[in-house]
């Protein structure tokens, strides 16, 4: 539930991001609650993954706090699970989607043993993505909806708070883009998560969403959804026109020109 009295998912306390000798943003101050899904968005290179990879610890920031629920940014954090971009790219074509939600990439523990208790979590994981009946073959041979799935089995099997997902809808169709949506909304009722997604398109994720992360001219910035559909505030982000538009039925899609 969001606005319990639980730590922030996500705390910034002016924190900026160097990489390279180079400021990527800075100035960042903003809480994202628990609970809820949050998308991150921004112009190319104003430094989306970046966030992330300093939620996950892997990028300490040059100045200021990251905290992630209720503690300092650390790597190997088992509280969180991450589902990284182009995640079929990573792994040999070889392995299995069992095979790989067993690893278990959840912070630095790579591997899980074959105990009952072990065998039971890879189970459970596949089975909340609706993975299992496709879990046998080799990776290579999934669709990439069906890796998608395999990929967020895989962040789920250490029972994370917060799902941190890049770019997961990349190179796939609509239908599939809509079920992995529509999966990670259920995911985040039953199993209790956060999730934060970074995105280039918001209109998949819309009827979901209770916040966005945006990247502006250089500071990242939190609000509300309803305070972010804004077509100046998504004009001047991106340098283009954007339009917002509300249905009838109360539903929101934005859109350029």
């Amino acid at each position: 539930m969001i606005g319990t009295d639980r730590p922030a998912a996500v705390a910034l306390r002016g924190a900026a991001a160097e990489l390279g000798g180079r400021t990527i943003w800075s100035h960042g101050s903003f809480e994202v609650p628990t609970g809820g899904m949050v998308c991150v968005i921004g112009p190319n290179g104003s430094g989306k993954t970046t966030l992330l990879r300093m939620l996950l610890g892997m990028v300490p920031p040059s100045s200021g706090e990251v905290d992630v629920l209720g503690a300092p940014a650390r790597q190997g954090n088992p509280r969180i699970g991450y589902v990284p971009q182009r995640f079929g790219d990573t792994v040999g074509s070889a392995i299995t989607g069992r095979d790989l939600v067993r690893l278990g990439h959840t912070g630095t523990r790579w591997g899980l043993g074959r105990s009952v208790d072990d065998e039971s979590r890879v189970d459970a994981a596949l089975d909340a993505v609706a993975g299992s009946e496709f879990a046998a073959q080799r990776l290579s041979t999934l669709s990439g909806g069906q890796q998608q799935r395999i990929a967020i089995a895989q962040a789920l099997v250490g029972d994370p708070e917060l799902l941190l997902l890049d770019e997961p809808l990349a190179n796939l169709d609509l239908r599939n883009q809509r079920e992995i949506v529509d999966l990670l909304a259920e995911l985040r009722v039953t199993r209790g998560v956060t999730v934060v997604v970074v995105v280039h398109d918001l209109n998949p994720f819309l009827p979901h969403l209770s916040g966005v992360v945006y990247l502006l001219d250089g500071h990242p910035h939190y609000g509300p959804i309803g305070e972010v559909v804004d077509e100046e505030l998504l004009t001047h982000l991106y340098g283009t026109q954007v339009r917002v538009v509300r249905t009838a039925q109360g539903d929101l899609f934005t859109g350029s020109g």
